[in-house]
């Protein structure tokens, strides 16, 4: 019970932050994002080009999309929180990016929960603390589509979003480069508002011009 209790309190730190941030203005201004270049932009999808990015990344055996994520999460909150090879704080980023297993999946019930790290660190951030058993990711530059919603991304809403993605990326003959798992994307909170709070699913894709 007490490690549930701090799990929640992470999250409601962590989400307090950003909902002031976006209160205060724009939460693009207040929170460091990963660089990307719009590449095609539709009523219910994006295609964006995403530069390389730093990533630190929990896997978690889980049962859940809600169960995983809170089991990542307090691993990652932990690190840039001081548990890592300098004891120093990292600043906030977003988004959280959480991998979801499809039902083709070899892995099983294995869920991927990541933090950006901001790029003042060129790719060499801190390392993690042995016993949070994370490890730093570098993405090369890809194409991801985007689908946005609002809400609190769960279990009950995840699979119907990630499902009207692949249908629009089929109708409109986009290839998808992995279908094996999916990502959902956590931003921002408000814990007055959901239609504040905004969620996206990204999926990996290529057959879009040269760019991608």
């Amino acid at each position: 019970r007490e490690a549930v209790m701090e799990t929640a309190m992470m999250h409601f730190l962590y989400y307090l932050f950003l909902a002031v941030c976006w209160c205060s203005g724009n939460i693009l201004q207040a929170i460091e994002l990963p660089n990307y270049t719009l590449i095609l932009s539709q009523s219910d999808f994006q295609i964006r080009l995403y530069n390389e990015s730093t990533w630190v990344s929990a896997r978690v055996s889980g049962t859940s999309f809600d169960q995983s994520y809170r089991n990542g999460f307090q691993r990652l909150y932990q690190y840039i929180h001081g548990a890592n090879s300098n004891s120093s704080k990292i600043a906030f980023t977003a988004p959280a990016l959480t991998s979801v297993p499809s039902s083709s999946s070899p892995s099983g019930n294995t869920y991927i929960v990541r933090i950006f790290i901001s790029t003042r660190f060129h790719g060499k951030p801190p390392l993690p603390n042995p016993e949070l058993k994370l490890w730093i990711e570098k993405w090369k530059s890809r194409c991801i589509a985007v689908r946005k919603f609002s809400g609190y991304a769960n279990d009950d809403n995840i699979n119907k979003e990630i499902e009207a993605l692949v249908t629009t990326l089929n109708k409109q003959s986009i290839t998808i480069q992995d279908t094996t798992s999916y990502i959902i994307a956590n931003y921002n909170a408000s814990s007055h508002n959901t239609t504040q709070r905004l969620n996206e699913v990204w999926i990996n894709i290529s057959g879009i011009g040269t760019q991608c």
